[in-house]
């Protein structure tokens, strides 16, 4: 098919755009609105080490897109920006767990942080220790206090285990010169429940949960991101509103509104229109739900992909009464393992793996207290039927249950 007239008309029109960046996840804004509290914070843990004191350990969690690793990013550089002109030597060594190759061992990680220093490791071939041995002395080579930022820390638990994060939390008890202090960020509201108890009190020594955005705060940030990224007069009124409302539906995920308000535009142009409506506004809902859905469980591991299979058939069951609970979705998925040959996992683990579909946004999952017996979830689907059909479609075949 010959596309080169779509692409020549393509190039030799206008874009809706004047910094479609503004509008993308890795974008740093100047000013992060309605973070203020969460910034004096971060600074007023992190600020002994302008005194070349250790500061505590900080964990923050709270849910995608509610301005945890930008909020970070922000109070770091202006930390930054005095110590560089005072001369105090403060490193910030920033690690992305959820990058493959970084952190999928002990060894990767630690061989990662000991590079930030300019000492190179090979990627395999060592003992584990000596890894450990070459990062204590390059840290010792000089006084320095080092932070250690661990994003999505919780990812790295589950690829590595726990361990890690307890011998770097001890490693000042080696050091004599450097002092290190670990922060780690995580999407993973429950996480820092099952950490072995003893990292949890080394880790955890200060914690700071970020509230998710409400729909007039994703407003304002809607407002002041799309001045920056799309031309003048291209957004029909109510646009930014609705936009904001789908966004705080959906656990007020203002990284999912700017996407949203992107793909509109982009649809838009696609078009060939000159104004972004309601109507654009719902087919890029649309697109990206159903993208981002059929893309998060094509790609799961056959575990995952029962878990959720599980919970579709009991919710096509009884629609009209829409709470699932922990417990039947586990009968349901071991039965489900039994008729494919699979290895169950314990119930724990589907726990675990139903609070991360909570965080993808497949399912609403509510942990309830039964008092002496324990927690349980309540869990309602929030996909609509039609992508429902399609994902319960797309895992009889990829699980051969049709």
């Amino acid at each position: 098919m010959d596309v080169s007239n779509f692409l020549e008309n393509f190039i030799r029109k206008e874009s809706l755009f004047k910094n479609k960046a503004a509008l993308q996840s890795s974008y740093n804004p100047n000013e992060i609105l309605h973070r203020d509290e969460q910034v004096a914070y971060i600074a007023k843990v992190l600020a002994p080490a302008l005194r070349m004191e250790r500061p505590s350990n900080l964990f923050i969690y709270g849910k995608t897109g509610t301005g945890k690793t930008l909020t970070v990013q922000t109070t770091v550089k202006q930390i930054q920006a005095i110590a560089a002109r005072e001369l105090i030597p403060i490193k910030f060594v920033y690690v992305n767990c959820k990058l493959k190759k970084v952190a999928d061992t002990e060894y990767r990680l630690i061989a990662e942080i000991t590079r930030f220093f300019g000492r190179t490791i090979p990627p395999t071939g060592l003992p584990t220790d000596e890894v450990y041995n070459i990062f204590y002395k390059t840290l010792e080579q000089e006084k320095q206090v080092v932070v250690l930022i661990l994003d999505e820390i919780d990812q790295l638990i589950k690829k590595i285990g726990d361990e890690v994060i307890y011998n770097l939390t001890r490693i000042n008890t080696e050091l004599k010169n450097a002092q290190m202090s670990i922060l780690g960020i995580s999407n993973d509201i429950m996480f820092a429940d099952n950490l072995d108890p003893r990292v949890k009190s080394s880790l955890s020594e200060e914690e700071l949960v970020f509230p998710s955005y409400n729909a007039l705060q994703i407003q304002d940030i809607l407002k002041k991101r799309s001045t920056e990224a799309i031309k003048e007069n291209i957004l029909e009124e109510g646009v930014i509103a609705k936009c904001a409302a789908y966004a705080a539906r959906e656990h007020g995920d203002a990284r999912r509104a700017l996407e949203l308000l992107r793909v509109a535009v982009e649809l838009a142009e696609r078009k060939g229109i000159l104004k972004i409506t309601i109507k654009e506004l719902d087919e890029a809902e649309e697109k990206i739900e159903k993208d981002r859905v059929i893309d998060i469980i094509t790609t799961q591991p056959k575990q995952f992909q029962l878990v959720l299979y599980a919970i579709l058939l009991i919710y096509d069951q009884r629609k009209q009464q829409n709470l699932i609970f922990t417990g039947e979705i586990y009968v349901l998925y071991k039965e489900l393992c039994s008729k494919i040959n699979l290895r169950p996992l314990t119930q724990r683990r589907v726990s675990d793996v139903i609070a991360e579909f909570d965080l993808l946004g497949i399912i609403n999952a509510k942990v309830i207290s039964k008092g002496r017996y324990g927690r349980t979830r309540e869990i309602s689907v929030v996909t609509n039927d039609t992508l429902n059909v399609k994902i319960k479609s797309l895992l009889d075949n990829a699980l051969h249950l049709g």
